[in-house]
């Protein structure tokens, strides 16, 4: 006795099995890079200040001649004279552009955080400030 194939399946047809991506695996992938990106990147400037150390044995710069901020809580002054920021990059601007190389003495007063430093740092070095000088801090 022979057996019959059913004839949803003929002999002489090959089966065609239906192939099935799972996106499971590549969603897992793209999350894990999309992370690590994210992790491995900075999205700030960061930019550095430099300093230079006094010279051995040697005296502070003299501050003859130069413009003193000092830079307190309570805002910023001029040769002594209170003044915004606004009015200290008005009053600065001239000078510096008559003379670039003016040296500039920064003041700072206890209780100044450093951010408000770095903010006047950048404000003089837009104005086009080559020569600034920190003092020590007064108390």
């Amino acid at each position: 006795m022979a057996y019959a194939l059913p004839t949803r399946f003929p002999a002489n047809r090959p089966r065609r099995r239906r192939l099935t991506i799972s996106l499971t695996p590549l969603i897992d992938v793209v999350f894990i890079l999309l992370v690590f990106f994210m992790l491995a990147s900075s999205f700030l400037d960061w930019r550095s200040i430099r300093l230079e150390s006094g010279q051995a044995g040697g005296a502070t710069p003299g501050v003859v001649g130069a413009l003193m901020v000092t830079i307190s809580p309570d805002g910023l002054r001029l040769s002594g004279l209170g003044v915004t920021r606004d009015q200290l990059a008005g009053r600065l601007a001239p000078s510096l552009a008559e003379d670039p190389g003016r040296r500039i003495a920064i003041r700072p007063t206890g209780g100044v955080d450093m951010q408000r430093l770095v903010k006047l740092l950048d404000d003089l070095a837009v104005l086009g400030a080559t020569n600034v000088v920190l003092m020590p801090g007064a108390r």
